[in-house]
């Protein structure tokens, strides 16, 4: 069970996911070697999955981001999803309620490239359906937030 000692650790390294357990002791006013535990603790039961780096897809020519909603045919959804998942420009595979099974998001360099994963989800025999939309502006991407308790 996560308590306010776990919270407080992990929105510290939220803020810094490089902080070393001295950095975070100092940030929580919590003993380090208590910090060093917890981070072990939280590693061990999953709560801190992986530490990753903030790429900036833009700075790297990945200009285009498209949103896509698919419809998929009787159990063709795991087969989908894997296909999705296994695919380098999607960063976001969902399976969703609603009128759409999945949705999932990708990055691409240009417009034909987008277009090219589109006519290939299309020409796919499970999927029923596909809607795409391409993002005008990103307002914020990626965010993760303060944990406090309140919604657990």
């Amino acid at each position: 069970m996560v308590d306010d000692t776990d919270r407080q650790v992990v929105n510290a390294l939220l803020q810094d996911g490089r902080a070393s357990a001295r950095d975070v002791a100092a940030a929580t006013g919590i003993a380090a070697t208590t910090v060093s535990r917890r981070i072990d603790d939280l590693e061990a039961t999953g709560v801190i999955d992986e530490y990753t780096v903030d790429i900036d897809y833009g700075a790297l020519g990945y200009d285009v981001t498209a949103v896509f909603q698919l419809s998929v045919e009787g159990d063709g959804l795991g087969r989908v999803v894997d296909q999705l998942r296994d695919r380098r420009e999607m960063i976001a595979v969902y399976e969703v309620t609603g009128d759409h099974d999945i949705v999932a998001v990708g990055k691409f360099t240009d417009t034909q490239s987008m277009n090219e994963r589109i006519k290939t989800l299309l020409t796919d025999e499970d999927i029923r359906s596909a809607s795409t939309s391409v993002v005008l502006n990103t307002v914020c991407e990626h965010e993760q937030f303060p944990v406090d308790g309140t919604d657990v």
